[in-house]
Parts: C-alpha cells; sequence; structure tokens
C-alpha cells in the first residue's frame, strides 16, 4: 500500500518504512506527526484519489531528526559592470520515516494488521 502526501508544498509518494526529507515541521525528535493532505492511495489494483483530497485518510509519521541540507551557491555577475555578488543558501529540513497509512473505512496498511 502506498499514498501520496502533500507536506511543504510538495508531493512525495511512501510507503510504510521509509525515511525521507521533507520542509522543516515545528516538532520535536521522536514525536508523532500526521498528514491529513492525503491526495491518493494505491492499494494493488485499487486506486483511491481525492478531489482534491481523500476524505478520512491519513499518513502517520515519526520524526528521526532536524538538518539542513547541503549548501546551494548563488552567485550574481554583470560582465563589464564591476560588479559581482555571491550567496550561499542551506534550506532547513526534517527526517520523518513514515508509520501507518489509514483510509476512512478504518483498514491501516498491511504491516499494523
Amino acid at each position: 500500500m502506498y499514498a501520496v502526501i502533500l507536506t511543504g508544498g510538495r508531493q512525495f509518494r511512501v510507503m510504510q518504512g521509509d525515511v525521507l526529507r521533507v520542509e522543516k515541521l515545528d516538532a520535536d525528535v521522536d514525536a508523532a506527526v500526521k498528514f491529513e493532505q492525503v491526495l491518493m492511495i494505491g492499494d494493488g489494483e485499487t486506486i483511491t484519489v481525492g478531489a482534491p483530497h481523500v476524505a478520512g485518510a491519513s499518513v502517520a509519521a515519526k520524526v528521526r531528526g532536524h538538518g539542513r541540507h547541503d549548501k546551494v551557491k548563488i552567485v550574481k555577475f554583470r560582465r563589464r559592470k564591476h560588479h559581482r555578488k555571491q550567496m550561499g543558501h542551506r534550506q532547513h529540513y526534517t527526517e520523518i520515516e513514515i508509520g501507518e497509512i489509514a483510509i476512512a473505512g478504518g483498514k491501516k496498511s498491511k504491516g499494523e494488521e
């Protein structure tokens, strides 16, 4: 069973046990978080697509840690104008581990039965 969730303006295809990095969440390490914005759920041959979200579906996850991505360098340069500007940016992230995927009818992902 898999689900497509929306968090931080991005969509992620998740399955139970997946570890992924999402935009920074206001949650402590080892805290449980719940994603209510589930766009799609797939279970074998059956696929449930929301309009825009699947009603009553949720994905539970556990926060594993926080951190910052690698530095992205930004260079602005104007030729022949004696102008050069350099900046860097490191985006914050939260690393989560996906727990269970729950559907409105009370069904849960296979690993939690």
